[in-house]
């Protein structure tokens, strides 16, 4: 598939998923109401949860958002394009489906040059989650995504996606910033940037318990064998013990980038388990540390 065949399908209420940095995503035109449900349909995600909406400029973006601060102009300028999404009261025109019913939506510019070109092509913005099932694992392949919904998704592929876990997400939608998931840019990068951040809500927020951002479901990001955070010790049947600085490697950028490709072939080789040996800590590791959480979830020794 070329962009502008992807791009065509978008521009015509169709579902295509592409490459970014981060992962790959499953993409509808974000002002397309119908197109976006086919989403939520197929990838099983339900209603609350609002998606990422991937624009190719900041005017694109500044189209969407009710409120444009300074220190949104600030922060795209930094971090734009990259995996860094910014949270801002929407403009009426932004569909409720694409942001779970809230006055808020999740904008970001993708640093893929391929996505770019995609989003540019269609001329529309693109809401696209993680192009997988829900709370499984996220794709950094072509061949992921074609494995998840067994080929029925188009794929245009741009190769691996280099940073590996998805973006940061940050709300500058209330008095005070928010970091809503952390990812592969550091909190005190953020700090030094937009001053303190206040903490997320507890739970479910707004209209209907829509989450505020994607990923804060207590389970996310999970591969079907059961994964742990630990040294695999005592654990009976055939297991898979993947430690920091040797079956995954020493650095965080290069951790995130690896991790759920490694997962994703631990899951196809028919372990009992997989354990992870906890990351360090550290304002670096927050992001992956965030994942394998989740992905750890009701799955601890007593639970």
């Amino acid at each position: 598939m070329t962009v502008r065949e992807a791009a065509a399908l978008i521009r015509a209420g169709g579902l295509v998923a592409f490459a970014t940095e981060t992962v790959y995503g499953l993409g509808a035109n974000a002002l397309d109401a119908a197109a976006v449900r086919r989403i939520y349909e197929i990838k099983g995600r339900p209603a609350t949860s609002p998606l990422i909406v991937h624009v190719s400029s900041v005017g694109m973006a500044r189209d969407l958002a009710a409120g444009w601060s300074e220190l949104a102009g600030r922060l795209a300028a930094l971090y734009w394009p990259g995996p860094l999404t910014l949270v801002l009261p929407k403009r009426p025109h932004v569909p409720g489906v694409v942001t779970a019913g809230l006055d808020t939506v999740a904008l970001r510019m993708p640093a893929h040059p391929q996505a770019l070109e995609l989003i540019a092509t269609a001329g529309v913005p693109v809401a696209a989650p993680s192009a997988n099932r829900f709370t499984q694992l996220s794709p950094t392949t072509a061949r992921h995504v074609q494995d998840a919904f067994e080929g029925r998704v188009p794929v245009l592929d741009g190769g691996p996606c280099a940073v590996g876990i998805e973006s940061t997400v940050l709300s500058l939608a209330g008095p005070a910033p928010v970091l809503l998931r952390p990812g592969m840019i550091p909190r005190d990068e953020l700090v030094a940037i937009a001053g303190p951040l206040a903490e997320p809500a507890a739970g479910p927020e707004a209209a209907g318990g829509a989450h505020a951002s994607p990923g804060q479901h207590e389970r996310h990001y999970q591969p079907r064998t059961p994964l742990y955070l630990d040294h695999g010790e005592g654990r009976p049947g055939r297991g898979l013990l993947l430690r920091h600085g040797r079956e995954l490697p020493a650095t965080a950028s290069e951790y995130a980038a690896r991790l759920y490709g490694i997962l994703h072939e631990a899951d196809a080789a028919g372990y009992d388990w997989i354990a992870i040996e906890p990351p360090p800590g550290g304002a670096v590791w927050e992001g992956i540390r965030d994942r394998l959480q989740r992905a750890a979830a009701r799955r601890t020794e007593g639970t």
